[in-house]
């Protein structure tokens, strides 16, 4: 099994079946994050910790602790 994980997909596909595997793929992130939801925030406010800089308001810095 290869770490790429273009692997896993056809070479080919037509339009409608690319579609429906791209619909089947959002859906299945959406409700992934909905169940996730919290477990999602708590771990990127700790990727944010270590950032000196907010990416809401880039032109503010945080303060050095």
């Amino acid at each position: 099994m290869s770490d790429d994980p273009m692997t896993a997909f056809p070479e080919f596909l037509c339009d409608e079946a690319a579609f429906a595997l791209s619909e089947a793929l959002h859906c299945l992130a959406a409700v992934c994050d909905e169940k996730y939801c919290g477990q999602l925030r708590r771990h990127m406010d700790t990727l944010n910790e270590d950032r000196p800089v907010d990416p809401e308001r880039p032109w503010t810095r945080k303060p050095f602790t």
